[in-house]
């Protein structure tokens, strides 16, 4: 299944506004905006945070079988797709990332 048809089938995102995700001591490590280009990661990041409550290397590895052909070709092009990246990371043993919405006004 593409990308495009995964997520035709999770939940709406116009209500967040950005992905924060943060290590073990609460530190923010990364934040994906909810803007085009990146839009559809805050979808993937959104519906991971909603079935596992974290990035786990399990629901790293449900990430990147949402992201479909993209996950391959970050694969073949490491820094070019860093959301996939840090998915491929974590399912590869690298730590647990917390998952925090911030929500549009």
């Amino acid at each position: 299944m593409r990308f495009a048809e995964n997520l035709k089938k999770m939940p709406g995102v116009s209500h967040i506004a950005a992905i924060l995700l943060l290590d073990a001591t609460g530190n923010e490590v990364a934040r994906i905006e909810n803007k085009p280009g990146s839009a559809g990661s805050v979808a993937v990041y959104n519906h991971l945070a909603q079935t596992y409550g974290s990035l786990t290397p399990e629901a790293a590895r449900k990430g990147l079988e949402l992201y479909a052909g993209h996950t391959e070709d970050a694969r073949l092009n490491p820094g070019k797709h860093p959301n996939i990246d840090r998915l491929l990371s974590i399912a590869e043993g690298a730590p647990v990332l917390r998952i925090k919405h911030r929500f549009a006004l």
